[in-house]
């Protein structure tokens, strides 16, 4: 697993973050603002917002002017199908379950069409262990 959570969190890995959301006490925007600190080019996708904190949002994966390496998915597990079902049909081959995003619908879907997936943990906690001497053997 930790060999999967280095690859996702590869800092030349372009994010998606599904779900970003204009207020800055969502996890959405967390995950979002903390992702560009620490130097990962991330897109944010919300399709009722043109702007987020300045940066242009996307309504969808499609409308993005790059693929992703890496979907990060901050939105309940209903809408959370489609997301993987459009990275499906994209060939987006990354998805990050925040926790509250997963289902067994989801994962399963996942698992059934080769797309890697990590869910049950939180990519600002895996993120800020990146590089620590606890994550070494």
């Amino acid at each position: 697993m930790m060999n999967q959570i280095d690859a996702f969190l590869n800092k030349n890995n372009v994010f998606a973050v599904v779900g970003v959301s204009r207020n800055p006490s969502k996890f959405g925007y967390i995950i979002y603002q903390d992702l560009k600190r620490k130097g990962y080019k991330v897109l944010p996708i919300n399709p009722n917002a043109k702007i987020i904190n300045g940066d242009k949002a996307y309504a969808s994966l499609s409308e993005l002017p790059i693929q992703p390496d890496v979907v990060d998915i901050v939105v309940p597990p209903n809408v959370a199908f489609y997301v993987v079902k459009e990275c499906n049909a994209l060939g987006i081959q990354k998805v990050w379950l925040q926790p509250g995003a997963e289902s067994d619908e989801v994962v399963d879907f996942c698992y059934d069409h080769d797309i890697e997936v990590i869910y049950g943990m939180c990519v600002l906690v895996e993120s800020s262990n990146v590089g620590t001497a606890m994550r070494h053997k």
